[in-house]
């Protein structure tokens, strides 16, 4: 996926409209640390255990989005979305072994007041707003990895050889991940020339923006572990 795509169409707005919330999210401490080999092993550990419990809200959002939409290609969108969710939480728990954690532990482990705060905005949307409004919520996540992928790889201060993270960040730059991104970013467009989005832009922009703050949080969470590590594998 070309850099371009990320300036395209209503996503390409909204994301031009965060500013430097955008700019946080992306380039975040925990991520420059990540890309070095630097994070400290807890801070990534306490990432992942919470990011088993945000997929597993994540699906419910898309298993709401499926129902906000009417016709059968876009119902086939969000359930092609739900689904590879669904696919990867087996991968994620996978992946996860390798750094000691079950997914037991990770299902009984309290969800953070980040995870609970991001989570829950993003299913308010979904139930008060329409499927406009729940895209707006959901695009911040889906497509920033891919973003934060690419920018990794790209960079030259990235270490890969040696990088116990080489190969997380190597899957958010994967070009499946990127193909299903590059359809997201399509769908949003697509529903907010169908229903409004010019004329709705300065609430799309909000919920856009108050996501991406959430996803920079919940980077911050990670590193908060390394200094306060109750509750952190």
């Amino acid at each position: 996926m070309p850099a371009s795509m990320f300036e395209f169409g209503l996503f390409g707005r909204l994301r031009q409209n965060a500013g430097p919330h955008w700019e946080h999210y992306v380039a975040h401490p925990f991520l420059q640390q990540l890309g070095a080999g630097t994070l400290p092993e807890i801070a990534f550990r306490r990432y992942l255990t919470q990011d088993y419990l945000f997929l597993v809200h994540f699906a419910r959002a898309y298993a709401l989005l499926v129902t906000k939409f009417h016709t059968l290609p876009e119902i086939r969108a969000a359930a092609g979305s739900l689904n590879n969710i669904v696919a990867e939480l087996p991968l994620h728990v996978g992946y996860c072994a390798g750094w000691g954690l079950n997914e037991t532990q990770m299902e009984r482990e309290p969800e953070a007041t980040e995870t609970i705060n991001y989570t829950r905005y993003v299913l308010d949307i979904g139930h008060s707003g329409d499927a406009l409004e729940l895209l707006a919520a959901l695009l911040p996540c889906v497509a920033g990895y891919a973003e934060v992928g690419l920018r990794l790889l790209a960079d030259p201060a990235t270490v890969m050889e040696g990088n116990p993270y080489a190969s997380w960040m190597q899957n958010y730059s994967d070009q499946g991940y990127l193909d299903g991104v590059k359809a997201a970013i399509e769908l949003l467009d697509r529903v907010g020339q169908q229903r409004g989005a010019d004329a709705r832009f300065d609430r799309l922009s909000e919920i856009f923006t108050t996501a991406t703050r959430l996803e920079g949080a919940f980077w911050q969470m990670g590193l908060n572990a390394v200094e306060n590590p109750v509750n952190a594998w």
